[in-house]
């Protein structure tokens, strides 16, 4: 998973003295190791997993704000519950294998998360000074086939860096933990390397854009006259699409002088309804940070428009280079950075319409 190495160095310590400091309450050695990481979404996790599992809430709070998960298979829950409560092996084994989890297991495994976010704690403030308090929620069972999926259990929708590390104790046969951490929290803990504007300039000029399957877009000035070839006929329209209310009513303004109708929504807007009956010669989409959610957007706009994708510009205030690369691969025209001024808009916007008004 490219990007977020402060945040896999922070979850690596964290992780690797949880193992050290839960072992010492079990009177067991017990090894926690990360191992590998990887981009996932709720459905998508939830879908591969072949076992019940523990869902545990942490959230933080102080300046960085949101919650993440720690989510354990149920059998690994029981064993060192049951370690812990000084069961014997046998019995250990019997409850494992037919999953039984008392009130008194519940009750020790709290312990042991407790212990688990004491570590975090300890390396997060220490990383992150004044930044991120951590404070354990309380914990869920899941079973698939079983317990129903719904838009905030057991976890909320959403998109989430998952880091996955191997549980090892004695004489156990352990699995793994999964630390699911939303990606907008993910980007507090971590926010994306920026490089200087020039930087993002050169890439934007160095790399010839394509549009998705690879094929090169067409030149200026072919992209402006043929984004009519294929296009509904209605009115010539500019699409703005921006979450945030007040951006996108800037952008909408700088757009006047064009004297064609401004369709707007925010990025999770029905492309579609939006492209429907009108003309529409160029795009415009705003964000924070140029991430997948935005590419996502020009790859829509590129399967609606296949043989004549109108011209998109792409705004944000975060770019990386990876970023204006991938912008310029999946269909972007051109790159703003923002904060941007309305002169620097109305340009832009006059190099992809040609026929508009001095």
């Amino acid at each position: 998973m490219d990007g977020y190495t402060t945040l896999h160095e922070m979850l690596e310590s964290a992780l690797k003295q949880a193992g050290e400091e839960s072992g010492m309450l079990l009177g067991q050695e017990l090894s926690i190791a990360l191992s590998d990481s990887l981009k996932t979404t709720k459905k998508t996790y939830f879908s591969d997993l072949d076992d019940s599992c523990f869902v545990v809430g942490v959230e933080s709070r102080e300046a960085y704000v949101g919650q993440f998960y720690l989510v354990f298979s149920l059998r690994d829950a029981i064993v060192m519950s049951s370690t812990l409560l000084g069961i014997p092996p046998a019995r250990i084994q019997e409850k494992k294998r037919l999953s039984i989890i008392e009130n008194d297991d519940i009750d020790a495994f709290s312990e042991i998360a407790n212990m688990i976010n004491g570590s975090f704690n300890t390396v997060f403030q220490e990383k992150l000074p004044n930044k991120a308090h951590l404070k354990l929620l309380s914990q869920k069972k899941f079973i698939p086939e079983v317990d129903e999926l719904t838009d905030d259990e057991p976890l909320p929708e959403g998109e989430f860096l998952m880091f996955r590390s191997k549980l090892e104790m004695a004489g156990q046969e352990l699995n793994h933990l999964d630390v699911l951490i939303p990606i907008e929290l993910g980007n507090q803990f971590d926010p994306p390397a920026e490089v200087p504007e020039e930087e993002v300039v050169a890439a934007a000029e160095e790399a010839p854009a394509v549009v998705e399957g690879g094929q090169p877009a067409e030149t200026e000035g072919a992209a402006a006259d043929s984004g009519t070839a294929s296009a509904d006929t209605g009115a010539d329209s500019i699409v703005v699409l921006e979450d945030d209310n007040d951006e996108r009513q800037q952008m909408i303004g700088a757009m006047e002088f064009t004297g064609y109708e401004v369709v707007e929504g925010t990025l999770n807007a029905d492309i579609k309804e939006l492209f429907a009956g009108r003309n529409v010669r160029l795009v415009l989409i705003g964000s924070m940070d140029a991430d997948d959610r935005e590419l996502a957007v020009c790859i829509k706009i590129n399967a609606i428009r296949q043989d004549a994708p109108p011209p998109i510009i792409m705004s944000a205030q975060r770019w990386t280079r990876t970023a204006v690369l991938k912008a310029l691969k999946y269909g972007a025209r051109d790159i703003i950075i923002k904060p941007c001024g309305e002169d620097e808009l109305v340009a832009k916007v006059r190099r992809f319409c040609t026929s508009l008004p001095v």
